[in-house]
């Protein structure tokens, strides 16, 4: 009977030991219970919170004079024809660039003259087509800035990635490494722009239809349709377009975001390391009005 309390003495003895020890590591282990790890924490990335352009960082970097965003270079480039290429110092690209540019804009405006002096169908098309490779010169010279533009950042860059998509939807996933991803925003953009045409060619007869029932001039064929049943139709088919043009518009800028936001996501990293720990602690002073005995359960993720 007297060991009774010298063996309630010692497992005493014994549970406060066991809060002592636990309280010591209890600063490490909180430090570390709640600590997502990353991929690289040693690279310090350089956010970018300047205004959408600046044009002494553009012409900056223009003259060499010091380095230039991608945005910023590819922003300026779209007025500043070449800008692009005169800060990779590839001089030999311009004369390329402006000879494509002005040689289509020159054909647009000759072949639309002659469309105009003979109202001959073939010189409104050649007009359109030398528009049209104008234009993809310009969107070339983007693109190849883009392509040229390296600054040691990681990859993938999440500018690089957003330009790509922006110039050429669904590049960005490619570059991401996510091509499982281009037939789902491809499929969802022509599915979209089918709708916009065939909704928009509906719209133009309806409409043509309801002028035809409404025109005063006794010359004019009535069509078999009532002005009101083509009232009708017509809008519907016009709210129909609006809502594809709408949709396409949304698909293209959601890709643009995917883009962006998964080669930001590229470092982080999600670990399957998952516990939890549960251990004695004391409770201090500080925090009670006496210590006292609890556990301490900690989550790492």
């Amino acid at each position: 009977m007297r060991l009774r309390p010298v063996i309630i003495a010692c497992f005493a003895a014994l549970l406060a030991s066991l809060p002592l020890r636990a309280q010591y590591r209890d600063d490490q282990f909180k430090r570390d219970a709640f600590t997502q790890t990353y991929a690289d924490t040693t690279e310090k990335t350089k956010t970018d919170s300047s205004a959408i352009f600046s044009f002494k960082e553009f012409f900056g970097g223009l003259a060499h004079k010091r380095s230039s965003s991608l945005k910023n270079l590819t922003i300026g480039s779209t007025v500043f024809i070449g800008g692009n290429q005169i800060y990779h110092k590839q001089y030999w690209k311009l004369p390329i660039i402006y000879g494509g540019i002005g040689a289509g804009i020159y054909g647009g405006i000759h072949f639309n003259n002659l469309y105009q002096q003979t109202e001959d169908q073939r010189y409104k098309t050649y007009s359109t087509l030398s528009y049209v490779g104008a234009g993809l010169v310009w969107w070339g010279s983007l693109m190849d800035g883009v392509i040229c533009y390296n600054e040691g950042t990681r990859t993938p860059d999440p500018a690089k990635s957003t330009f790509y998509s922006l110039l050429l939807p669904g590049l960005g996933q490619i570059y991401n490494g996510e091509a499982w991803k281009v037939p789902i925003y491809l499929g969802i953009m022509a599915g979209s722009v089918h709708f916009w045409i065939d909704n928009d060619v509906q719209y133009r007869r309806w409409k043509w239809i309801h002028n035809q029932a409404t025109s005063t001039d006794p010359d004019v064929e009535k069509p078999p349709q009532s002005a009101e049943s083509a009232k009708y139709y017509r809008d519907v088919y016009r709210r129909y377009r609006d809502y594809s043009i709408l949709f396409t518009a949304l698909s293209y800028i959601i890709q643009v975001i995917d883009a962006n936001v998964f080669a930001y996501m590229q470092d982080f990293e999600v670990d399957d390391n998952i516990t939890m720990q549960v251990s004695p602690a004391l409770v201090p002073m500080d925090y009670a009005a006496a210590p006292g005995v609890g556990l301490s359960i900690g989550l790492r993720f």
